[in-house]
């Protein structure tokens, strides 16, 4: 039996799959009359670059645009949303926690991460729609859920967007502190708005060199720093002679105790956040089921070669009691360990080169804010969750309100040029970094709900075109890990560093974000009434993309010839 809680995949995907992985005589999948509709606009319509393109597009072709190519989703996987977190805010995290609780809590997350990944790729191959997460969970958990899951979403990154042109406007400081903040803020926000204008070709292509950049850069700095350890630096600099794991030593591999160790996990789930956003982005690729698999895989390396290595390397070389670390969790980009490290090792113009690299990397995380939280609240419209105006589409395929609805947000960066202002956006912005792990933990528990009530349904996993490497234990140890972190913030909250019991703004600035997303699903229940779903409830059939069963199974009798070795690899890399 469907709920309404199905009738938004309805409207989203107008094709049920009819095939079976078995059935060579299955039909291929074909663009839909709205992709064939998009090609006969002009080049100047569908990139958003002339008036006709804000039209909106007719009635009966609700889709989003379908621009988006394999080598934009794979760059988004694997280097997307590195931004402030990682350059900057890991600072704090070295500071709090220390080079042992930084490498220890990444890998933590590192390994939650790569199972939710994983999840949200088996449900967007086969139910690839716009607003992706937060419909799995209207869909498999409860419609309750859903809707806080949502607007959870939504307002996570309507904050993150003024954070970020913030930062890139401190950043431009480390060069010209004479100009004032408000101009760099206004410069970054309209640059943000023109990359929108573009629609989501102007998103993809800005996310493929932004995440070049980064990762380039990242693979530099690491090359760099192994020859630092080694003791190959200039003669000018702290690491011309032998300098290995000393940092770990003196001042120490932990600090503050077990505080500390807690008091990291935070700031690895604002690093973290957005890797999910390639699902979303899935919903506008031709064909999710040949370009999604192979994005997925990229984050394998995105948690190993970002995260891990880099902020290993970082623990070697920075100690962790510089007091230049501690101005970090203001998003000053002086006190990034990439730029410290660098001038610690008196290569001239490298801390240069990693600060504009920063730059590139804040103003790629607000460009992908405004694309997430526009597709989410787009979504939301289109299920009766957020005013029917957010549903607007126009001819270059853009969700034209809800961009906007976002955009609008970034004049909250001014609020730091007063000190009440950025009291209240301190305030907002702890709010961010916990409410990835929600987001996160739905997507596993709704992968969960789907296998069994495909199941419960009569369904063999082998009718699943793209599964999950660790399947439902992989979504359970993602949901105890993000249960472990929640504990971990609620004892912070409670009990802070250097302190045996925190007052009660203390611990609301902590744990607002769990209070938040109760009063969202509250809302939710009052306004649609409708709660839990049981497996007979849940519509597994509705809106399911047709498939090309015979790439499909061409595939696995590829996969099936090769050694077992070969096997493992091509499945993880």
């Amino acid at each position: 039996m469907a709920t309404t809680a199905d009738k938004g995949f309805e409207a989203d995907e107008k094709h049920v799959s009819s095939g079976s992985p078995v059935d060579p005589t299955a039909p291929a999948y074909e663009l839909n009359n709205g992709e064939h509709w998009r090609d006969q606009e002009s080049f100047m319509t569908r990139n958003g670059l002339n008036l006709r393109s804000f039209q909106r597009r007719p009635a009966d072709q609700v889709d989003l645009d379908k621009s988006m190519k394999p080598r934009h989703l794979h760059m988004i996987a694997i280097g997307g949303s590195i931004g402030a977190g990682f350059f900057v805010g890991s600072g704090g995290a070295l500071s709090g926690g220390g080079p042992a609780s930084v490498t220890i809590d990444f890998i933590l997350m590192g390994i939650m991460i790569f199972n939710v990944v994983y999840a949200l790729g088996e449900l967007a191959v086969m139910y690839p729609v716009s607003g992706g997460f937060y419909t799995y969970s209207t869909r498999f958990i409860d419609p309750s859920w859903g809707f806080a899951m949502g607007w959870n979403y939504v307002f996570q990154w309507a904050i993150v967007l003024p954070l970020e042109i913030t930062v890139a406007g401190l950043t431009i400081g480390y060069w010209n502190p004479d100009v004032p903040l408000a101009v760099w803020i206004t410069v970054f926000w309209l640059f943000i708005v023109l990359v929108n204008i573009m629609g989501t070709l102007g998103y993809a292509e800005e996310e493929f060199w932004s995440s070049l950049i980064k990762l380039s850069a990242t693979v530099i700095f690491m090359i760099i720093a192994f020859i630092m350890v080694l003791g190959g630096g200039p003669k000018s600099g702290m690491y011309s002679e032998y300098w290995g794991a000393r940092t770990w030593y003196d001042p120490g591999a932990f600090q503050g105790g077990f505080k500390g160790f807690c008091g990291v996990f935070v700031t690895a789930a604002f690093s973290f956040s957005g890797t999910e956003l390639v699902g979303l982005a899935a919903a506008e690729t031709k064909d999710p089921l040949k370009s999604l698999p192979g994005a997925v895989r990229q984050v394998f390396w995105r948690i190993t070669l970002f995260y891990v290595l880099g902020l290993f390397f970082v623990g070697l070389l920075v100690r962790s009691d510089d007091t230049r670390l501690i101005g970090s969790g203001s998003g000053d980009t002086k006190s990034s360990p990439f730029v410290i490290a660098s001038i610690n090792a008196g290569l001239k113009g490298f801390d240069h080169f990693m600060n504009v690299v920063i730059l590139v990397s804040v103003i790629s995380i607000g460009v992908s804010g405004v694309y997430g939280g526009s597709r989410t609240l787009t979504a939301l419209g289109e299920q009766g969750y957020a005013p029917r105006i957010f549903t607007y589409i126009d001819r270059s395929g853009r969700p034209l309100f809800s961009v906007s609805a976002i955009l609008i947000m970034g004049a909250l960066g001014y609020m730091n040029l007063v000190a009440s202002g950025e009291t209240v956006f301190n305030w907002f912005l702890q709010l961010s970094g916990l409410a990835a792990l929600f987001t996160w933990g739905s997507i596993c528990f709704a992968h969960i709900r789907f296998r069994k009530a495909w199941a419960h349904h009569g369904h063999t996993l082998d009718e699943i075109p793209f599964k999950a490497i660790f399947g439902t234990a992989g979504s359970w140890l993602s949901i105890f890990l993000i249960f472990i972190v929640l504990i971990a913030q609620f004892y912070v909250s409670v009990s802070p560093p250097g302190k045996k019991l925190a007052t009660a703004e203390e611990f609301f600035y902590g744990y607002l974000a769990f209070f938040v997303v109760g009063f969202f699903w509250i809302c939710g229940y009052f306004w649609k009434r409708e709660g839990w779903l049981k497996l007979d409830q849940i519509d597994v059939d509705s809106g399911r993309r047709e498939l090309d069963w015979d790439y499909i199974n061409a595939e696995r009798a590829k996969m099936a010839a090769l050694p077992a070795w070969r096997r493992s690899l091509k499945t993880i890399f």
